[in-house]
Parts: C-alpha cells; structure tokens; sequence
C-alpha cells in the first residue's frame, strides 16, 4: 500500500548479531545448547512439582508457574533467533512481529508479577510461618497467579493495540533479535508519543512496582532473620531465599536496564547484550538455580531417579 510517498512495510528485517558466517554459526550453536538446556530444566521443573507430593506447597506451585512461564518466554524469542542466525535475509511478517510482541509483552509483566508473588510467598514462611499455610491457601495463590496472568494480558493488548495503530514505512530494519516495542517505535512515521509514554508507564507500574514488593518483602525476611539465635536456623531461612532473589536480580536488573535507559546508538548495542540475559539466559538459569541451591528439589530430583532407576527391577 501507499502512502504518501513512501509504501507501507509488510515486513521486517531483524539486523540480529552480527553479519559475520562464522560468528553467526558459533552463536548458533551455543544459543541451541541454551535453549535444549532451558527446554529440558523447565519441563523437568513442571513435571518433579507435579509429581512429587512433597513439593505440592504454595513455594512450589509458584515455581511450577515461573517454569511454566519461562518456557513460553524462550519459546517466543529463541526458534525464530536461532533460524536466523542460519538464514541469509532474516525477515519476519508484520503480523508475526504483532504476535511476537503480543505473547512477549504478556509473559514480561507475567514473571515481574509471579516474582513478586514469589517473595510475598517467602514473606510469610519467614516472618510468619504458623499461619503459611492459612494465609498462603490454595484459593490465594490462583488468586496471586491469575492476578499475574491478568497483568500480562492487560500489557499485551495494550502495547500490541498501540503498536497496531502505527504505521510504518521506509526503513524495515529492527536493530534487534526479535522483535521489542522500543526499536519498532523508532521506525513509526506515525506520533508514537502515547507509546513511549504507555512503555513508560506500563515499566513503571510493573517494572518498579513489582521490584518494590520484591524489596519490602526482603527487608522484613532479612529483619527476621537478623532476630533468628542460632547461626544454623539463619543460615536455614536464608536458604530458602537465596534461589528466588539470584533469579530476581537477574532479571529485574536487565530488564529495567533495557527500558529505563535512554536510547542511543551506544545503548542499542548494549541492548542486544542484556536482551540475551532476559530473554533466553534467564530462562535456562532460573530451573538450574532452584534446582542446584534448594535442598527440597534435589531431593525430590532424587526420588524421581530412583523411583525410575528402581521401578522396572520391582515389577519383574
């Protein structure tokens, strides 16, 4: 289509890494090892909770969730990135890129929230463990889930709705692996200045806000566990903690890296970078760091192998 005198895109060009074969097959295949590490540690997650009645508590409904999240997360960057790392024109269709942004921007503020549900969560274990389970009951933690789900969705119809609205023509080229609201932004011919406000916004309210329960939420954990006597029960509690706060450093600091900064043509390489870390690390660290530093799941992990192990032995 026309419009004035330039024609509207239908397509874009994801630039991705770098344009160098050799470099591009290296990155291939160590984003591919990522991505079976993060498909197998995710899927293993889902199924050890499922399984194992020792891990049907609220702690563990929840990181049955983030696993759940977190494969959906990788699935909607890393199949398309690791195609195009082998592929010589790396495009993909309007509408894919609008679907691409429609589940991403659904599953970023799902996590924020679910890793504030998370620390919320530890909260009450900590500070007031005879009531965990009344007040963590079954019908609060759908509630907190489906609170977080809800959150997403709210996001994604709200950027994906502005991002629909826009129009683009002339230059193509997304600066970028997949495809973000932020490099497109800078591509509209159109006022994009409602979108950079709702990015702003939506990052505050869910970014800062989501960070700030995960913050109050420790500082009551760590006061409590400052009261605790012994060296051995603080060094207990804590333990139950250390996993969840790794992963929220980890994401919460590359993500508001990502969209608190201001844009330049230094940054935007930065970007690709921390997107990395965000987008497809993160996913693969999170199973691998409550997996490796909690005792509960290693030992679930355990049973699992030796039930396995042992079950075609007991039945012959």
């Amino acid at each position: 289509m026309i419009t004035g005198n330039c024609t509207e895109v239908t397509e874009f060009i994801l630039k991705g890494f770098t344009d160098h074969p050799d470099i591009q097959v290296l990155l291939f295949m160590v984003f591919l090892v990522i991505y079976i590490i993060t498909l197998l540690g995710n899927l293993g997650m889902i199924m050890l909770v499922r399984i194992d009645p020792r891990l049907h508590i609220p702690m563990y409904y929840f990181l049955g969730n983030l696993a759940f999240v977190d494969l959906c997360y990788a699935t909607v960057v890393a199949p398309k990135m690791l195609v195009d790392l082998l592929a010589e024109r790396k495009a993909i269709s309007y509408t894919g890129c609008a679907a691409q942004i429609c589940v991403f921007c659904m599953l970023i503020v799902t996590e924020c929230f679910l890793l504030a549900a998370m620390a919320y969560d530890r909260y009450v274990a900590i500070c007031n463990p005879l009531l965990y389970r009344v007040v963590m009951c079954p019908r609060l933690c759908v509630q907190l889930m489906a609170g977080s789900f809800l959150a997403g969705c709210v996001n994604s119809i709200a950027q994906t709705t502005g991002m629909l609205t826009l129009t683009f023509c002339g230059s193509n080229v997304i600066d970028l692996f997949f495809c973000d609201i932020s490099p497109l932004l800078s591509l509209t011919h159109s006022d994009s200045s409602i979108n950079h406000v709702l990015l702003i916004v939506v990052t505050y309210l869910t970014g800062v806000f989501s960070s700030l329960i995960v913050l109050i939420s420790y500082v009551f954990i760590i006061n409590a566990i400052l009261r605790i006597r012994s060296a051995e029960g603080r060094l207990r509690a804590f333990s139950t903690c250390t996993s969840h706060l790794t992963a929220v450093t980890i994401f919460y600091g590359s993500g508001l890296f990502i969209y608190l900064q201001p844009s330049t043509k230094y940054s935007r390489q930065q970007d690709k970078v921390v997107s990395v870390f965000y987008t497809v690390v993160t996913p693969m660290l999170n199973p691998l760091i409550y997996s490796l530093r909690n005792k509960e799941v290693k030992d679930a992990l355990r049973r699992a192998i030796e039930r396995k192990t042992f079950s075609p032995g007991l039945n012959s």
